[in-house]
C-alpha cells in the first residue's frame, strides 16, 4: 500500500557508509581523507550533507561506518552538525558493503529492536534533498512488510561509469518497480540503448529495508558472509563512541557487495525511482558536471582569477590559482599538491596513482595538514634531520603521554595556553614562551584554556616518522 500524508511512520535508522579511501579525487581526496570528509561545495562536506538530506524524516541518531584510520574525522564532523550522539562502527578492514551493512543490522537489534535501515554511502551528492526524502517516505511502506527496496536514478545521459537497474512492473499503487535485473556497467553503445528503450535506471546504492529482513536474506543467499559477521560482532567492544569488532573473524569474511550477495538473488527486490539531481562525484569531470557554473560554463572554487577560458573546473585550496585561455581543463591545488588535466582526460589519473604508488608518495596518504582527536598538525617544512609543523589543540583536548626514542622536540606557543608535562615537571606556558623536550623524555600536552592552542614544535632527530611514539596514555584509545 502506498503511504498517506495521515498516516505515521515508523522511526528510521539511518545507516551512512563512510569507510574506504578513494584517489579519483586526487589530490583533494587521499587514503586517509576521502572524498566523503571533504567540502566540495565550500560549506559542508559530502558526510556532512547525506545526514542533512534526511532531516526531514523521523530518524533516530545515524549508525555511521568507517575505519580505524577515519574515526575521528568521522566523528569531529558528526560533532560540528550536532550528531554527537551517532554511535560510530569501526571497520577492522574493508570488505565491501555486504558485511559492513550486516554489522549495523547486528547492531540495530541489540535491544531487541527490528528498524527499518535507510543505508546510505556518504559519497553522494543530491542537489534536490526533498526530492529524496518524499521517495522515502513513499518507499517506508514496501520496506515495513518486508521488502528490500532500492533507490534508481532516473538517467539522464549514457553513463558508463555506473550500474543500472532493468526495472519490470508496478509494484502496488506507489511509485514502486519490480526489479527485473541488475546490470553490469555497460560499454557506450549498450548504455546508448539503455538510455533510448528506457526501462532502466543508474544503480544508486542506497537501500531501504528492516534489519532482520536484511540478515534473513544475508543467511539464505551468503550464510558465509553472515557467520563472519555474527562472530566478528560477538567479540565487540565500546571505545568513546566507537564500536569495535572482531579483527580476526572479519577478516575471515569474504569482500562482496550487497548488490552481488543479497540484491541479485532475492525475490523481494523493488526499486523506487527518483531524479534527486544525483552525482556519485566519481571524477573530476563528474564533479564539474554536478557544480554551479557561471556564464561560461566554468567552476572556481577559492581565490581563482580565470580569462578567456570556458569548461574549467578550477580549485585553489590554498594560494591564488591564475588561469589564461583554458579550456575545458580540471586545476585542483592543494598546499602540498597539484593536479592539471583535460577534462576528459580525468579517469587517467588511475594511471598517475599508480605510479605514485611505485614512487611511495606519501602525498598518497595524507594532506599536509593531518587531522587528530586532539585537534591537527600542519607540516610546514622539512629537511635533512628536522621538521616543522604548525600545532592546534582543541580546548579542553590533551596529546598522549609520550616519548620518542629517535628525536628531540621545541614547542614555542603562539596563541593560547599550553600545559606541559615534561618528566617530573608541569609547565605553564603563554603565548611567546617556549620549552624543550630532550630526546627519549616523557612527555604530554594540553590544551587547558577556552580557545584554540597554537604552538610551532621544531623536531630535530635522526627519525622523525610519526611511528616513533611510544604511548603511556591516551585518552582516546590509541595504543
Amino acid at each position: 500500500m502506498p503511504h498517506s500524508p495521515d498516516d505515521p511512520l515508523s522511526p528510521i535508522l539511518p545507516v551512512i557508509l563512510a569507510g574506504g579511501s578513494g584517489t579519483r579525487l586526487w589530490p583533494l581526496s587521499r587514503k586517509h581523507y576521502a572524498k566523503q570528509y571533504l567540502s566540495l561545495d565550500g560549506t559542508t562536506t559530502l558526510l556532512q550533507a547525506t545526514v542533512a538530506r534526511i532531516g526531514g524524516l523521523p530518524c533516530v541518531a545515524p549508525l555511521v561506518i568507517c575505519n580505524e584510520e577515519t574515526r575521528f574525522l568521522a566523528a569531529e564532523q558528526m560533532r560540528q552538525i550536532g550528531k554527537d550522539g551517532a554511535l560510530i562502527l569501526l571497520e577492522p578492514a574493508g570488505r565491501n558493503t555486504a558485511p559492513a551493512i550486516a554489522l549495523a543490522a547486528l547492531q540495530a537489534q541489540v535491544d531487541g529492536d527490528d528498524p527499518v535501515m535507510l543505508v546510505m554511502p556518504a559519497d553522494h551528492k543530491m542537489a534536490a534533498p526533498d526530492v529524496f526524502a518524499d521517495a522515502v517516505k513513499a518507499a517506508t511502506p514496501h520496506a515495513q512488510t518486508g521488502q528490500l527496496v532500492t533507490f534508481g536514478i532516473n538517467p539522464s545521459y549514457a553513463e558508463t561509469g555506473y550500474g543500472y537497474i532493468r526495472t519490470g512492473d508496478s509494484v502496488g499503487r506507489g511509485p514502486a518497480l519490480s526489479v527485473a535485473a541488475f546490470v553490469e556497467k555497460p560499454d557506450a553503445t549498450t548504455a546508448a540503448d539503455y538510455l533510448a528503450t528506457g526501462g532502466y535506471l543508474w544503480n544508486s546504492g542506497i537501500f531501504l529495508f528492516r534489519a532482520s529482513r536484511y540478515l534473513a536474506e544475508l543467511e539464505t543467499h551468503r550464510p558465509d558472509v553472515l557467520a563472519a559477521c555474527r562472530a566478528a560482532f560477538a567479540g565487540k567492544a565500546g571505545d568513546l563512541d566507537f564500536l569495535r569488532f572482531d579483527a580476526e573473524a572479519f577478516l575471515a569474511c569474504p569482500d562482496v557487495s550487497i548488490d552481488y550477495a543479497v540484491m541479485e538473488h532475492t525475490n523481494e527486490a523493488v526499486v523506487v525511482p527518483i531524479d534527486p539531481g544525483w552525482s556519485d562525484v566519481g571524477s573530476w569531470a563528474a564533479l564539474w558536471a554536478a557544480s554551479e557554473k557561471d556564464a561560461d560554463g566554468n567552476c572556481a572554487i577559492g581565490d581563482v582569477i580565470s580569462l578567456q577560458g570556458s569548461g574549467n573546473y578550477i580549485n585553489a585550496g590554498s594560494r591564488l590559482v591564475a588561469a589564461v585561455g583554458l579550456q575545458d581543463t580540471v586545476v585542483v591545488e592543494t598546499k602540498d599538491a597539484v593536479f592539471v588535466a583535460p577534462k576528459n582526460r580525468v579517469a587517467e589519473i588511475k594511471e598517475l596513482i599508480t605510479q605514485m604508488t611505485a614512487d611511495s608518495r606519501p602525498e598518497l596518504d595524507h594532506h599536509r595538514v593531518v587531522y587528530r582527536p586532539w585537534g591537527m598538525y600542519d607540516s610546514v617544512d622539512a629537511g635533512h634531520r628536522y621538521q616543522v609543523k604548525r600545532i592546534t589543540v582543541n580546548p579542553g583536548a590533551k596529546l598522549s603521554l609520550q616519548k620518542h626514542h629517535h628525536r628531540a622536540e621545541h614547542w614555542i606557543v603562539v596563541r593560547g595556553c599550553a600545559k606541559v608535562t615534561r618528566g617530573d615537571e608541569t609547565l605553564v606556558l603563554s603565548e611567546n614562551q617556549s620549552t624543550y623536550i630532550p630526546l627519549g623524555e616523557i612527555h604530554a600536552l594540553e590544551n587547558p584554556g577556552k580557545i584554540p592552542l597554537e604552538l610551532i614544535e621544531v623536531q630535530s632527530g635522526s627519525y622523525l616518522g610519526e611511528d616513533d611514539i611510544v604511548r603511556f596514555a591516551d585518552k582516546y584509545g590509541r595504543a
